[in-house]
């Protein structure tokens, strides 16, 4: 087996079982109450057919075992030769797989493993470019919880394949204070001091501050992280060098391709954005039958 070097991270997964009910729910939706009466009324059930799954653009692979998933739950004897993994960069023409085996199972299979394929690779690929773009500086990407509702843990994964780091994934995984909390709890400290109250020793607290009088207020609460929102560099760089490496930084508000390097130029640890989870794009993939 191959040694990771030191630090190193394993490559981002999912369990099966999430893969798989997602995908049995999305071909109930897609076949509904007759099946796929299109394939079924034009080809025979004897029919077999080879087809290629096939990038038309440059992009980050993402959702490779939805497509597999898909196939085969639809006809187990279907056979999917992989030729790319999910997080390797894939160019235009690419192959990225090949199914062979029952051509209506194949068919029918299509457009759900499509769906995942493209929506997710859309994901990773924009998050890559953003990854890119400060790829010189000790910031990270995150992403937020702005997710399609049901997509969150794949959205999450392929944000992890684009080379982007995942910020909490509900409510219940760490505390996230906002500035509603801060409203109706009566200010910075008596919020982080409530929620320190209420939490487990292994619930990182996180509050978000919107100038440099309450970031101070929330360093002196001791807040683990603290997220500066809608701060332009100027004032990142003040609250950076008032930081001290106190707390985890992260920078969020108005970020896009044209911005975000000034923002990991600053010392920022993290740089959380919605728009690689809910603006991605979907990466073009097709399939297409090999004509013998």
């Amino acid at each position: 087996m191959a040694r990771r070097p030191p630090g190193s991270a394993f490559p981002p997964s999912l369990p099966q079982l999430l893969i798989e009910e997602a995908v049995r729910g999305a071909l109930r939706e897609d076949l509904g109450r007759a099946g796929d009466i299109t394939t079924n009324a034009t080809l025979s059930e004897e029919a077999t057919a080879t087809a290629v799954l096939s990038s038309r653009e440059a992009g980050t692979l993402c959702g490779m075992g939805f497509a597999r998933t898909a196939f085969a739950l639809i006809d187990p004897r279907v056979e999917f030769e992989a030729f790319a993994k999910d997080g390797e960069t894939i160019s235009p023409g690419q192959d990225i797989a090949r199914v062979s085996g029952n051509a209506r199972a194949i068919l029918s299979s299509e457009r759900v493993a499509l769906n995942y394929l493209m929506h997710l690779s859309g994901i990773a690929t924009y998050t890559a470019k953003f990854v890119d773009l400060i790829k010189d500086t000790g910031a990270r990407v995150c992403d937020t919880r702005k997710t399609i509702p049901g997509m969150r843990a794949f959205a999450k994964y392929a944000v992890k394949c684009g080379g982007g780091a995942n910020h909490r994934f509900g409510l219940d995984d760490a505390i996230l204070i906002k500035d509603n909390h801060v409203a109706v709890a009566g200010g910075v400290t008596r919020a982080i001091e409530a929620a320190r109250a209420y939490a487990g020793h292994l619930v990182k607290i996180e509050v978000e501050v919107d100038g440099l009088e309450q970031f101070e207020e929330a360093l002196a609460a001791g807040a683990d992280v603290i997220l500066l929102d809608n701060m332009g560099p100027e004032l990142l760089e003040k609250a950076v060098g008032i930081n001290g490496g106190r707390a985890v930084l992260e920078a969020s508000g108005g970020i896009s391709f044209d911005t975000i390097k000034a923002v990991a130029q600053t010392g920022v640890d993290y740089i959380s954005t919605s728009k690689i989870t809910m603006a991605a794009p979907t990466l073009d993939i097709g399939l297409d039958i090999e004509i013998a």
